[in-house]
C-alpha cells in the first residue's frame, strides 16, 4: 500500500542520514571518479541529459529512487496512463499522454475509445489547417488568411505561444500568428493595431466558452473586426453582414457548442477536447490549433511523436536510468534537504525564450499545494519557483546571484548542437562561441574558483574574497541535435513527467488548481464596487475600499 507521507518511508530516513554526512565537493567527486560524467549521463529519446554536476552520489541516487518506489510511483504512473481518476479533487482522469498516442493504439476509458476520439479531432484540425495554409479558407471578402490571432489564457495561451516561438523556422512564410491573453485592453489593441481585418482569423480557445478573460477579449476582437470591416467598406453595417463576418473570421476550441453558436461561430468550426486534459497539459490538443496552422500537419505530427517518445521512456525505462524520475527526485532532494526555493531553466536557444514562462504554469500550478491527496497537511516543502531567460542574456543579469549568492538555485541548462542560423563572425563560428558560454557556465558553477587560484592571478589580497566562486552549484545539462518539432515535444513531455514525479513523492494532487479560483471569484464580487455600486464598495475590507476610492478619484 502506498504511503502518503514520504517522510514515513524507510528511504526518506536513509536520505536524512546521507544528507547529514554529505559535504558536496564536485571537484573531489570528479577527481575520484573519472567516469562520473559517463555514469550520470542518460539518453531520453533525442535528449542527452548530463546529471553529473548535481549534488549527489550513487548512494543518494539509490535512495532517491527508493523514495519514488516506496511512494508508489510505478503504480501511480500506470494509473495515469490507464485513465484512472487520479485527479481526486475533481474526480477526473489525467490523460494528456493519450493526446500523442499513435492512431490504432487502444485505450478504453469509461467505455470510450479515447485514442480514436483524439485522432478524429486531429484529422479535423489538420483539414482546417490545410485550408488556411492553402488559401482555401477565405475571409468575408474572399481574401486568404494571413494572420491567425489565438485568444486564450493560461494553458490556452502559454503553450501555443511558446511552441510557435520555438518552431519559427518551421512556420509557413505566408502565415503568422499572434497571441492575446491579458484582459488588459492594451494586449488586444496592440496585437491587432496593424492587422487587416479582411485577412485576420481569430481562434477563441475556451473549453467551456465562459472563461472571463478569453470571452471578454473575444468580444472585443469581434467588435474590432466589425468596426474595421465597416470602416474599410468591406461589409455593410447590418446584423446579417456582421454575423457572416464572424462565421468567416472566427473559429473555436471548445466543447460548449451552444455557446459557440451564440457567439456567432459555426459549431462545425469548433475543435473539441476533453475534461481529462488540464489546460497546462493541452498544447498537444486542439489548443495547439494555431500551431498546427503555422507549421502544418507533418510537423505537428512530428511534434506529437516527440511527446510520445518521452512517454515511452518514462513508462519503459527502469527508475535508475529514467530521466524524468531522476530529475524529479533531484528536485525533491534540493527542495526538502537543501531548502532550495527556486529553480532556473536556462535555454541557450533564443527560440526557447518563452520556455521558462511556460514551465511556470506547468510546475507551480501543479505542485504549489499544501495538502496531500488525502486532505492532510504536507509535512515537507512542496513546489519551487521556476524562472529563467535565454543565455547569454541571463549571464549579464541574474547569474551573479546563482554563482556567488547565498541561495542554492538548481539550474537546468538546455542547448542544441545545431542552429537554424549558422553564421560566422570572421573565422569564428558564432554558434560555437554561444555554446562555449553554455559549457563554461556549468563548469564555473560546479567547480568555482578557489582563494589560491584567485591569488595566483595576482589579485590584491583586499579583494580576493570577492573574486572567489564557491562552486558546488548544481546544474543539469540537456542537449539535443537541433530544435525540431519532435525535440520541442520531448522537452515539454520531459518536464510534464518531472512534475508528476515530484507530486507523487510529495503525495499531492498535481492536476487540480483550486488556488486559481479564489481570485477570480473575488474579482467578480469586487467589479460592481469599482464603478458605481457604493453598497458593494462599503462591503469591501478597508484596504481594498481605499484602493478603489483612489482609483475612482483618479479615473479620467
Amino acid at each position: 500500500m502506498t504511503i502518503t507521507d514520504a517522510t514515513a518511508t524507510g528511504a526518506w530516513a536513509t536520505l536524512n542520514e546521507l544528507y547529514a554526512g554529505y559535504h558536496p565537493d564536485l571537484r573531489a567527486a570528479f577527481d575520484a571518479d573519472p567516469e562520473r560524467a559517463r555514469t550520470f549521463s542518460f539518453a531520453c529519446a533525442d535528449l542527452h541529459v548530463d546529471l553529473s554536476k548535481n549534488l549527489f552520489d550513487a548512494q543518494i541516487k539509490d535512495a532517491l529512487v527508493a523514495v519514488a518506489e516506496q511512494m508508489g510511483l510505478a503504480e501511480r504512473r500506470e494509473a495515469m496512463f490507464r485513465g484512472d481518476r487520479i485527479n481526486v479533487t475533481e474526480n477526473r482522469s489525467v490523460l494528456h499522454t493519450a493526446l500523442r498516442r499513435p492512431a490504432g493504439d487502444e485505450l478504453v476509458v469509461d467505455d470510450v475509445e479515447v485514442v480514436a476520439e483524439v485522432h478524429a479531432v486531429l484529422e479535423k484540425i489538420y483539414a482546417f489547417a490545410d485550408k488556411v495554409r492553402d488559401g482555401e479558407w477565405v475571409g468575408v471578402t474572399g481574401r486568404p488568411i494571413e494572420t491567425v490571432v489565438n485568444i486564450g489564457i493560461g494553458g490556452s495561451d502559454l503553450g501555443p505561444v511558446m511552441v510557435y516561438e520555438a518552431l519559427k523556422p518551421y512556420v509557413l512564410e505566408s502565415i503568422s500568428c499572434r497571441f492575446v491573453s491579458n484582459i488588459d485592453p492594451t494586449d488586444l489593441a496592440e496585437k491587432v493595431a496593424d492587422l487587416d481585418p479582411e485577412t485576420t482569423l481569430f481562434i477563441v480557445a475556451s473549453k467551456t466558452f465562459t472563461t472571463l478573460e478569453t470571452l471578454t477579449n473575444a468580444r472585443m476582437a469581434r467588435a474590432w473586426l466589425w468596426n474595421a470591416l465597416v470602416e474599410q467598406g468591406a461589409i455593410e453595417d447590418t446584423d446579417e453582414t456582421r454575423t457572416g463576418a464572424v462565421a468567416k473570421h472566427f473559429v473555436a476550441v471548445s466543447t460548449a457548442l451552444d455557446k459557440v453558436a451564440a457567439f456567432g461561430i459555426d459549431p462545425a468550426n469548433a475543435f473539441g477536447f476533453w475534461d481529462w486534459v488540464g489546460g497546462r497539459y493541452s498544447v498537444d490538443s486542439a489548443v495547439g490549433t494555431a500551431v498546427a496552422v503555422a507549421i502544418g500537419k507533418e510537423n505537428f505530427a512530428d511534434f506529437l511523436s516527440g511527446f510520445h517518445a518521452v512517454d515511452r521512456h518514462f513508462v519503459e525505462t527502469p527508475f535508475a536510468d529514467n530521466v524524468p524520475v531522476l530529475m524529479g527526485m533531484l528536485n525533491v532532494w534540493y527542495v526538502d534537504f537543501f531548502h532550495a526555493k527556486s529553480h532556473a531553466v536556462l535555454p541557450y536557444a533564443q527560440y526557447l525564450h518563452r520556455f521558462a514562462a511556460y514551465l511556470q504554469q506547468l510546475t507551480m500550478e501543479s505542485n504549489g499545494k499544501r495538502v496531500r491527496t488525502d486532505g492532510s497537511p504536507v509535512s515537507v516543502d512542496t513546489g519551487e519557483v521556476f524562472w529563467g531567460e535565454p543565455g547569454t542574456n541571463g549571464q549579464h543579469a541574474f547569474y551573479q546571484l546563482i554563482h556567488q549568492g547565498t541561495q542554492v538555485i538548481p539550474c537546468d541548462f538546455i542547448a542544441l548542437a545545431n542552429t537554424a542560423h549558422p553564421v560566422k563572425d570572421g573565422d569564428q563560428d558564432v554558434h560555437e562561441l554561444f555554446l562555449a558560454n553554455f559549457f563554461a557556465q556549468t563548469k564555473a558553477l560546479a567547480f568555482g574558483k578557489t582563494e589560491e587560484e584567485v591569488r595566483a592571478e595576482g589579485t590584491p589580497e583586499a579583494i580576493v574574497s570577492a573574486r572567489v566562486f564557491p562552486g558546488n552549484r548544481p546544474t543539469t545539462s540537456i542537449m539535443a541535435p537541433a530544435l525540431t518539432p519532435s525535440v520541442v515535444g520531448q522537452l515539454i513531455a520531459l518536464y510534464e513527467h518531472i512534475t508528476f514525479v515530484q507530486g507523487i513523492a510529495w503525495g499531492i494532487d498535481s492536476f487540480d488548481q483550486w488556488g486559481v479560483e479564489l481570485g477570480k471569484q473575488l474579482a467578480m464580487q469586487i467589479a460592481p464596487a469599482i464603478s458605481k455600486d457604493d453598497e458593494a464598495l462599503a462591503a469591501q475590507d478597508p484596504s481594498t475600499r481605499a484602493l478603489i476610492e483612489y482609483y475612482r478619484s483618479q479615473r479620467r
